[in-house]
């Protein structure tokens, strides 16, 4: 099944996509697709004729994230060995962790904020994989049963902040805004082989990340299960995966976000994210 949220900040109502291609509103069975709804979503859809649901025309209006803020959002960097090389760094040998807070989530069209102060802005398209069973300490064969779905989602940075500002990475990577998310939430299901899915981005229509989700040092299973060793994955929480090469530090010379920049992210069956860039 395929879920999105539609209508302005705060006020977004679950939508999911009927056999006849329609979106119909399924707020009557459940009140918001997030933390609080997903280990039950299935259930409060069971029996429902989605094809006698409100019409809902998508065509215009705001798509929130598809899943309402996150209680957790987990992310997994240099999870790729040419975007470590082309970052100078060793490819790690566990999945590196760090997270963005809830309040960096917003919708796969929403405007990409430039900080005051801000000089080295950064993009990183990634697979965000969504979880809908909790777990702790779970078997890599069993990590895929606790995973609801996927989402295409934009791992956005400050690098300056990030690099050069002692601490951790969390620093450049958590400002409102900063993880466009969406448009769609797509079940497992869905998804024959999460581990072979392209992805590109480009900006201002010059390409600039592509690749695939094949060439990840730590499979999706993988990560799910690690994660659970040192952390309770919760419903709702999102786990960004990492990132191809291509991202503005890696490029000869750097190449960074600045006011007005169009930034399109597509991860193959996920949909497509089209942003603009807007000084804050």
């Amino acid at each position: 099944m395929k879920f999105m949220r539609i209508g302005e900040v705060g006020a977004e109502r679950p939508v999911v996509q009927a056999d006849d291609g329609t979106w119909r509103d399924i707020s009557r069975h459940v009140p918001d697709i997030g933390p609080e709804t997903l280990a039950t979503l299935g259930r409060s859809l069971e029996g429902a004729a989605l094809g006698m649901l409100p019409v809902v025309d998508v065509a215009g209006a705001r798509i929130g994230a598809p899943i309402a803020r996150p209680r957790n959002v987990w992310c997994i960097g240099l999870n790729y060995s040419d975007h470590a090389a082309e970052s100078g760094m060793p490819v790690p040998k566990e999945p590196i962790l760090f997270t963005k807070p809830g309040s960096a989530v917003s919708g796969p069209n929403d405007p990409i904020p430039l900080p005051a102060g801000s000089t080295r802005l950064d993009w990183e398209a990634e697979l965000g994989v969504v979880i809908g069973t909790p777990g702790l300490n779970i078997a890599e064969d069993r990590a895929m049963d606790h995973v609801f779905g996927y989402v295409a989602a934009n791992d956005v940075s400050e690098r300056d902040w990030q690099l050069e500002r002692g601490g951790q990475w969390s620093k450049g990577k958590g400002y409102p805004g900063f993880c466009p998310c969406g448009p769609v939430l797509v079940t497992r299901d869905e998804v024959a082989d999460p581990q072979a899915l392209s992805m590109e981005l480009s900006v201002n229509g010059t390409p600039m990340q592509q690749g695939s989700t094949a060439t990840m040092i730590f499979g999706v299973a993988h990560i799910v299960s690690y994660l659970s060793r040192f952390v309770l994955l919760e419903p709702g929480d999102l786990i960004l995966t990492g990132t191809p090469p291509g991202v503005g530090m890696g490029k000869t010379p750097p190449r960074y976000l600045a006011e007005g920049d169009r930034v399109s992210l597509t991860v193959e069956g996920l949909g497509r994210q089209e942003n603009v860039v807007r000084a804050v």
